[in-house]
């Protein structure tokens, strides 16, 4: 193997170039020095057969070549990556037994779905996966990336979009700026810098630096999309620190509140440094969420685009398509958002019957199951859910099917053979209610301590949920006992192999082309996980926050040990399982009586995984653009730390100058929505308790028996999928069909239907039939419908929402607010004043 120009893919880099040098920072050296040229040319560019190989066939046989590669490629036995090979096998949910669900081979066609220079490398080594080849390069360049200019850009969009997304996290309805705006918005200030800042090097603390270090390239804009990834959400503790202050009055000052920001937001980077060899280098990990971004941020930079004239959009640049789609989408919002909302929920059948409560129950999309789930809105499809055009067909079909078969069959059986009281109750909704059917007011059960009145609760009412609500919960315990088996069947030998044996197993081309940069070492992720970690005491032991460092412990653990299965599972479907219920229900059993406490439980035993698996969405991100891994821990560290400053700082700004902030008749409506819900919830899991609800004797309790089937149904599906090994059988996962819905309820089964059936159309009927569009305009697409609707729905809030302009007054809005479904009022039953529902001891 000898390094030799002819043996590297045109365009892939040897080493680190004298133009990195003279464009970056010079302590980027320290952080990502590579290997030698001759050591990166043997990792990247060796064919696998060379006898195969001869460099007079052209372009064609090359192609061929390759094609024969991966048609053979389950009969290869390379003695060097065998192990590894079988791990990864092992390791891929898309590959059962061998066989190829989402996998397909590659056409001429998809070949051509980048620019000329890309397809000219289409003879050389790619990833096996066609959502990865349809989004990712399978080379990399010589660019500097840790830069002035990517630094400031990147900093400052963390400072605005981390603000205005606190402050506007405490109105109803919310709007918020995501990491896409954050892309958009970067390129221009990239190329306004590059032509107007001077080109000059300024020194400071001995460091040397370039203010204008040439062309705004595709690494620099990398960095700053990771720097808003991962500062642009709101913190789940400023949720804590609302209910704190405005619901508890307990104060107990800023420090406080920064050391839980920031210990509940950075805890996770432990667990992602940990996790790397698991979710991030194995190629069977495709994480389909990031591939959007990554085919916007390639099509930007694209410049011999080669035209496709035999697809819809294929003789035009892939940027302009977007450009097209976005305009399009975000002029058409206006239609269903302003208009003509009787657009978005098209529920014909509750305006024709507005004020029976079974039609509004059965085909309401507001408050009931939606059966037939027509809706023009892409908010109401993407809102909820995310864009239908990002996951696997199979993810999208297995959470379908967990929609028809509890939230629509079981639902309506359940609702109308009143097994919890639902005819005196809403069909879906996210309230609470006592049991003569109007809001539970937890009030009436609190003592001036805030601690639960035992007395009062048991002469007020027991709490009464929703159809759905319940089922949600009952899926909840189903998706955890479920992910577990699920993981030991299909995934515990294989992560065993890759804890033993990760060195040996195959790289792909993504993770070769990385070995040319120093890893981000495992000591570095360690030590910041014990500072936070020391961080996370610090904030409930310091504090009376009544939550004891054993409880602080576990919660850490749950985080932990629920991160690699359910990584598994985003990473190929894109859907991740939330632990908020079983971290309620854990603390609420162990410690109850302590609200507080069990809202730092389930921040530190939920969001720390949460957390930890958005930092390594972002690190695989910077995989796919070859971003230096050391230069990714600095901006995911330094973004997340000043987003928490900056959020604490707005979050207390508004608290002290918002008139009314919080109260429900705010004239701006900074009702704080989050801080409202998250406070109802510690009064209802750690006051009354899950012992209250769902123990034996108790109104839910038969939702404990979800438990055991989800355990059961994974054994089911994998025996099934062994003796049918060609049915449906392996395509089913259970972890998916039971906690694929979470969001049910707020969201309907209008979300997710219409999210299904758009999913079949791009996923799987047009990957099946026109992959050459697919492959080049499916991501670009999805990206520009998101885009247009945040677009438009800024222009809404801002020009009409925030001057008081309503929409106008015509039937196709008026039509709309005439339901029960849309005011919550479809219920069978409503009582008299003075009657009661319900047990009557509880």
């Amino acid at each position: 193997m000898n390094g030799t120009p002819h043996s590297r893919p045109p365009g892939a880099v040897a080493g680190q170039s004298e133009m990195e040098d003279d464009y970056a920072l010079e302590w980027e050296a320290d952080f990502d020095a590579s290997e030698s040229e001759s050591e990166m040319t043997d990792r990247a560019t060796e064919p696998r057969e060379r006898s195969h190989n001869n460099p007079n066939n052209g372009v064609v046989d090359g192609i061929k070549h390759r094609l024969s590669e991966w048609a053979d490629s389950s009969a290869r036995n390379d003695n060097d990556y065998e192990e590894g090979e079988e791990n990864e096998r092992l390791l891929d949910p898309n590959l059962p037994d061998g066989e190829t669900i989402e996998l397909h081979r590659m056409d001429s066609g998809s070949l051509a779905s980048f620019d000329d220079e890309t397809a000219a490398k289409a003879n050389e080594e790619n990833s096996p996966y066609e959502e990865v080849r349809a989004a990712v390069r399978n080379y990399d360049e010589d660019l500097p990336c840790n830069t002035v200019r990517a630094w400031t850009i990147g900093l400052a969009l963390v400072l605005v979009g981390a603000s205005m997304n606190t402050l506007f996290s405490l109105r109803q309805p919310s709007i918020g700026l995501g990491a896409l705006i954050a892309q958009i918005i970067a390129w221009p200030l990239g190329r306004a810098w590059e032509k107007v800042v001077p080109d000059r090097s300024i020194s400071a603390f001995g460091l040397r630096c370039d203010l204008n270090p040439g062309p705004f390239n595709i690494k620099e804009h990398s960095i700053i999309v990771v720097m808003a990834s991962v500062s642009f959400s709101v913190a789940y503790a400023t949720d804590i620190i609302l209910a704190q202050l405005v619901f508890y009055k307990q104060n107990f000052g800023i420090i406080f509140q920064l050391v839980l920001t920031i210990s509940t937001q950075s805890l996770g980077y432990g667990i992602a440094g940990m996790m790397r060899k698991f979710l991030v280098y194995p190629a069977s990990m495709i994480w389909p969420g990031n591939l959007v971004a990554v085919a916007l941020m390639n099509a930007m930079y694209e410049k011999h685009q080669a035209p496709d004239p035999n697809i819809i959009g294929g003789r035009m640049p892939r940027y302009r398509w977007f450009g097209i789609v976005t305009a399009i989408s975000a002029t058409y919002y206006f239609i269903p958002g302003f208009f003509a909302q009787c657009l978005s929920v098209f529920a014909f059948a509750t305006w024709m019957f507005p004020q029976s409560p079974v039609i509004n129950q059965l085909f309401g999309g507001t408050t009931g199951l939606s059966l037939l789930p027509i809706t023009f809105d892409w908010t109401q499809i993407a809102g909820f859910v995310g864009s239908p055009m990002i996951p696997p067909w199979h993810a999208i079909a297995n959470t379908t099917i967990g929609v028809v078969v509890f939230y629509i069959i079981l639902a309506t059986s359940f609702h109308y053979t009143g097994v919890w009281y639902d005819q005196f109750l809403p069909m879906s909704d996210s309230s609470t209610y006592d049991n003569t059917g109007a809001i539970y007011n937890v009030s009436k059960i609190l003592t001036p301590e805030f601690t639960l009145d035992e007395e009062a609760y048991r002469s007020y009412s027991p709490v009464f949920i929703s159809t759905t609500f319940a089922l949600s919960y009952g899926l909840s315990f189903a998706a955890i006992t479920a992910l577990i088996v699920y993981t030991y069947l299909h995934h515990s030998k294989a992560i065993w192999a890759q804890y033993r044996n990760s060195t040996n197993e195959k790289p792909d081309i993504h993770m070769k082309l990385m070995q040319k940069y120093k890893e981000a070492p495992s000591w570095w992720y360690f030590s910041l996980f014990a500072t936070v970690l020391a961080l996370g005491f610090i904030s409930v032991l310091a504090y009376p926050t009544n939550l004891t460092w054993w409880a602080f412990l576990l919660a850490v653990g749950i985080s932990f040990a629920f991160s690699l299965p359910i990584g598994i599972i985003q990473a190929v479907t894109n859907h991740q399982i939330g632990l908020n219920v079983l971290t309620e229900f854990v603390y609420g059993y162990i410690q109850p009586g302590r609200p507080l406490a069990l809202m730092l439980f389930k921040t530190y035993g939920y969001i720390t995984m949460s957390q930890a698996l958005s930092f390594v969405s972002d690190l695989k991100f910077g995989h796919y653009m070859k971003i230096p891994p050391r230069t990714m821990f600095m901006a995911q560290v330094v973004a997340t730390t000043f987003s928490c400053f900056i959020q604490i700082a707005v979050l207390n700004f508004a608290l002290n100058n918002i008139d009314g902030v919080c109260d429900l008749t705010q004239p701006q409506r900074f009702t704080c929505p989050g801080g409202r819900v998250f406070f109802s919830a510690s009064v209802i899991w750690g006051l009354i308790g899950p012992a209250n609800i769902f123990s034996p004797g108790q109104i839910y309790s038969g939702l404990l028996i979800f438990f055991v089937i989800g355990a059961v149904a994974p054994i089911i599906f994998w025996f099934a999928a062994r003796r049918w090994p060609s049915s449906p059988a392996k395509y089913l996962m259970a972890p998916l069909i039971f906690g694929g819905a979470g969001s049910i309820p707020p969201a309907t089964p209008l979300n997710y239907l219409s999210w299904g059936f758009v999913g079949y159309i791009f996923q799987y009927l047009i990957k099946k039939h026109n992959f050459r569009w697919w492959s080049r305009l499916n991501y670009l697409t999805s990206a520009g419908l998101d885009l247009g609707l945040a677009l438009g729905t800024l222009v809404i809030f801002f020009a009409f929402t925030l001057n008081e302009i309503d929409a106008p007054r015509w039937w196709g809005n008026e039509v709309v607010t005439s339901t029960m479904d849309y005011r919550g009022e479809a219920i069978q039953v409503v009582l008299p004043p003075g009657e009661t529902f319900g047990p009557k001891v509880w």
